[in-house]
């Protein structure tokens, strides 16, 4: 048992190093990943992820085939030609501005989904995304696109399973990466859910939330490595599960993880 004069010093000890774990002691309410301040941590942690920077408002115009069978992968969440998530982002921006610079790739657009294609696309496409990008439009349709895909219905599944905002972005960020559903060579989030549920109950079952997350990463762990594609799997470990360890179900800053052997930390609710 620690002495009274011996816990002042290592509370002081802890102040100063700036080390202290989340404080519980705050009356404030719990908030969402809809909160604003929480969606912009989220959109930075994925940002981390799929485009090795902190600064997601910047990739709009972001545009590669990275090599994943999967074609093109572009803007603010990794969107890919052969995913179909990218046509439906072009088709959303052909709808907000007809005759726009990508509405004529929307033939080719659909002949390569569910494939890596380059088909009539190349140079000349992926030169037009990035100048759409400047359009406001444009990233509207994007925007659209990410919170009706993925992040709305994963928070929404996260709430009904009553996981707090890390859990929400513990099922945002699977929803980005895995999709919803399987696909050849690839594990869903509904799958990846479904095999989490084998070795724990959800809070909203009387579960322990940490004991779920963990269940649920474990899940995550093994659908990665499933994938040629991606192996690495520090999305994970030294992301997500930092968190979960260090108890911060309200992704309470400052954070700091590793992706892909990069370091990245939030200090506050940044903008």
């Amino acid at each position: 048992m620690i002495r009274p004069a011996c816990a002042v010093l290592a509370l002081t000890a802890v102040l100063l190093s700036g080390c202290s774990g989340p404080d519980r002691t705050s009356d404030a309410p719990e908030k969402g990943l809809d909160d604003p301040a929480k969606k912009r941590i989220a959109m930075q942690l994925v940002s981390s992820a799929e485009n090795s920077t902190l600064d997601w408002k910047d990739q709009y115009s972001y545009i590669e085939d990275i090599g994943d069978g999967r074609g093109y992968t572009a803007g603010i969440i990794g969107f890919c030609s052969g995913t179909s998530d990218l046509l439906s982002v072009v088709e959303r921006y052909a709808e907000a501005r007809p005759g726009n610079p990508l509405e004529r790739f929307l033939p080719a657009l659909r002949e390569v989904d569910g494939t890596d294609s380059h088909a009539g696309l190349g140079t000349p496409f992926t030169r037009a995304w990035a100048t759409a990008a400047k359009d406001g439009r444009f990233r509207a349709a994007q925007d659209a696109e990410l919170d009706e895909t993925y992040f709305d219905p994963a928070v929404a599944r996260a709430k009904d399973d009553g996981l707090s905002a890390l859990g929400q972005f513990v099922y945002y960020d699977a929803y980005v990466m895995h999709g919803a559903g399987d696909t050849e060579g690839t594990v869903g989030f509904r799958t990846i859910r479904r095999q989490a549920l084998e070795s724990a109950d959800t809070p909203a079952d009387g579960g322990d939330e940490e004991e779920f997350l963990d269940a649920f990463l474990d899940a995550r762990v093994a659908a990665i490595r499933k994938e040629p594609s991606h192996t690495d799997t520090s999305r994970v470990e030294t992301e997500q599960r930092v968190f979960v360890r260090e108890g911060r179900l309200q992704l309470e800053t400052p954070l700091r993880w590793k992706v892909y052997g990069e370091s990245y930390r939030i200090d506050g609710d940044e903008r």
